[in-house]
């Protein structure tokens, strides 16, 4: 680890002055609230169990709390910030809390869902903070455009770490849940309070811990097929699956003949099925419909939807610091 500052990290006054001086006023509409305490951005570090070989992306870094904490630990750190001001404003910070740190910062001006290549040494960790209407298709498309990355620690909204953390049988398991494990391991990591933040968000939020697959899922079918099918599985989530996939395999028989094949029950729904009885529903798509297709937006607009279409939430900081 390296040495830095005692106050190198921004505390409750440092946020509000930073914000001041740069006109930002955190709002409900936007989801914005600032991580305002050191120990906690420290525990997320520890957390996240970030190395001083690490190579760590963090995605919506904001005024830059947890980006401090990060440097600390790791060996370079890139930020990928969407907002005009923070964008601009964050790598001065990170010259003046912490200069013999700076070389070691990168920033990217971008939306995440549009990057797909950072400066520097791949990514070998994710770290963030997101907000719940977009965490899930932010996630998975960072895991499926970075395969470097083998461990990654986000804080969401309380209720959507349970829904990525869900095993099958459980009432929020669904298609956030498949998919994360389709990339890796994944499990509750911890909690974080409200009056961490500034202003105070009227949700706590979760931290979840994802570990790279050290072996893919066994199958001979493409994310794409499997995707599909998971999809098509929980677009309706109270049917059974041999009427939930009747589309995707273009009938109800065809649907039962492939979950038959795949050794699953026409009767089960999907909240009960692994992801690897997912991949095997999708090796046994009847043929004469054609292999399944689902994009990069497909898939990006099926992840916000899914989230969205659960149990409703309140929205959660936007920004980790």
């Amino acid at each position: 680890m390296s040495t830095t500052e005692p106050d190198a990290l921004l505390g409750p006054a440092d946020i509000r002055e930073l914000a001041a001086t740069l006109g930002v006023r955190p709002t409900k509409q936007r989801g914005q609230n600032f991580v305002i305490d050191a120990n906690t951005v420290r525990r997320i570090v520890r957390t996240a169990e970030v190395r001083p070989d690490d190579v760590v992306v963090e995605v919506g870094p904001g005024l830059g709390s947890l980006t401090l904490a990060l440097l600390e630990a790791a060996d370079r750190v890139v930020a990928v910030e969407i907002d005009d001001v923070l964008a601009a404003a964050l790598p001065a910070t990170v010259t003046a809390r912490m200069p013999q740190r700076a070389d070691r910062f990168a920033l990217v001006h971008s939306d995440a869902m549009l990057v797909r290549e950072l400066p520097g040494p791949p990514p070998t960790a994710l770290v963030a903070n997101l907000p719940y209407n977009v965490a899930v298709p932010v996630l998975l498309t960072m895991l499926d455009r970075f395969p470097t990355i083998e461990r990654t620690l986000v804080m969401v909204q309380a209720e959507v770490a349970d829904r990525l953390a869900a095993r099958p049988g459980n009432k929020v398991y669904g298609v956030p849940s498949v998919k994360a494990n389709w990339y890796t391991d994944v499990k509750r990591a911890g909690s974080i309070g409200r009056k961490v933040f500034w202003p105070a968000p009227n949700v706590d939020s979760g931290l979840v811990s994802l570990v790279r697959r050290a072996e893919p899922v066994a199958t001979t079918a493409s994310k794409a097929e499997v995707f599909a099918v998971v999809d098509a599985a929980f677009a309706q989530r109270r049917k059974t699956l041999r009427a939930a996939l009747s589309g995707w395999a273009g009938s109800a028989p065809a649907a039962e003949a492939a979950l038959v094949a795949a050794g699953i029950s026409p009767q089960a729904r999907g909240e009960a099925l692994t992801v690897e009885e997912f991949a095997a529903i999708a090796e046994n798509k009847p043929a004469a419909t054609g292999p399944a297709e689902a994009g990069p937006a497909e898939t990006t607009s099926v992840e916000t939807t899914s989230v969205a279409n659960e149990p409703d939430v309140e929205n959660k900081p936007e920004q980790s610091a």
